[in-house]
């Protein structure tokens, strides 16, 4: 794991790289990003719909294969989501669109 990997890893997504205290809050719902750009990151979901994680999610990166794309996470097929509060699922990196 390189430096950059490391820095993100345990980190909420969309949180500033110099916030005092950028991981995850109690009480929230959060799902693990697997793979690609973001790997390592937890997506806050807690005030999405179950439909809109259900359908995957197309997150805002410059660290995708075009910067200032997003980068696409889904749910696998048959993987369970916990009932929250914590890190009740994963999404796995599907590619990448400009």
């Amino acid at each position: 794991m390189n430096g950059d990997e490391q820095l993100l890893r345990g980190r909420v997504y969309s949180h500033d790289h110099d916030d005092p205290d950028p991981g995850p809050k109690p009480g929230r719902t959060y799902a693990e990003l697997v793979g690609g750009p973001l790997d390592g990151l937890l997506l806050d979901i807690h005030d999405r719909r179950s439909g809109e994680v259900d359908d995957g999610v197309a997150l805002a990166t410059e660290l995708c294969r075009w910067p200032g794309g997003r980068a696409l996470y889904h749910p696998r097929p048959g993987e369970l989501r916990k009932p929250g509060p914590g890190i009740t699922c994963r999404l796995h990196h599907t590619g990448d669109t400009p």
